[in-house]
């Protein structure tokens, strides 16, 4: 799988581009994923909800613990992934694809500019380890 369209925030969530459209799918990271284990539910975002970049638009809760899924950018939801409430655990499986937590509409596509690539993403891991 490429991640060359994904754009990530610092806190292991992804956006994913889709042409361009100010609509960007958003899910959490496979390092994210496996630092929780086994995903048993999701709060998902609710549809309409205006959300800021930077804070909780979602919360996961694993076998280990619960976590908050934070905003990579600002906007307002306008799908969520509701497979995930029967089947949180699509989110271990496949990170960057089924496992998708919203679509947002974004107010200001100039952000995805502050969110780092696929290649920075690595790098930051790395110094976080």
């Amino acid at each position: 799988m490429t991640l060359e369209n994904y754009k990530f925030h610092k806190e292991h969530t992804w956006v994913k581009l889709s042409g361009r459209s100010k609509k960007v799918k958003v899910g959490i990271t496979d390092y994210a994923q496996e630092s929780l284990g086994d995903i048993i539910y999701i709060e998902l975002p609710e549809v309409d909800t205006h959300i800021e970049a930077g804070t909780e638009m979602a919360e996961i809760e694993s076998t280990k613990t619960s976590s908050p899924v934070i905003a990579p950018v600002n906007g307002t939801v306008v799908e969520v992934n509701e497979e995930l409430i029967d089947h949180p655990e699509i989110i271990n499986e496949d990170p960057y694809g089924k496992g998708w937590i919203a679509v947002i509409e974004m107010h200001n596509p100039q952000e995805l500019e502050e969110l780092m690539d696929y290649e920075e993403y690595e790098s930051y891991l790395e110094e976080e380890r």
